[in-house]
């Protein structure tokens, strides 16, 4: 037996996670590979924390949210990011993580260069939240 959700459900879903997480999030990219869970402790070597905007991502429709606004920062190291974890305004209690690659490359969040020098800027460019139907 599966069960499935309308539209509605699966969009109350997405945006319960934006109204958790809070307004002008810490996005933060590391090098290596990440944590167990959201629990554990950063790992790797912290490349760039962006703060992101007041409102971070579009109202849930269709079951989908998009990231709003633009993601970009400076780098405070070089590295390769490999994974990123999204944590309160105060950058305290990490929310969600997942892994990063260049635009294409199938990470949970695409960025335009993985591979960055100290003070080079940082561009999200593609991330979503889908709520699907199994």
């Amino acid at each position: 037996m599966t069960v499935q959700y309308s539209d509605a459900v699966r969009d109350a879903k997405n945006d319960v996670v934006e109204t958790t997480i809070g307004t002008s999030p810490k996005l933060q990219f590391r090098s290596g590979a990440k944590p167990a869970n959201c629990a554990a402790a950063d790992s790797g070597t912290l490349i760039a924390e962006l703060t992101l905007p007041s409102d971070w991502m579009s109202n849930s429709s269709g079951g989908v949210k998009v990231k709003q606004g633009t993601w970009t920062g400076s780098a405070i190291a070089a590295g390769i990011i490999a994974h990123y974890r999204l944590k309160d305004s105060a950058g305290t209690t990490c929310h969600e993580q997942g892994s990063v690659t260049i635009t294409g490359g199938g990470g949970d969040m695409t960025v335009d260069n993985d591979n960055v020098a100290n003070g080079q800027t940082v561009s999200v460019t593609g991330y979503q939240k889908t709520s699907g139907n199994p």
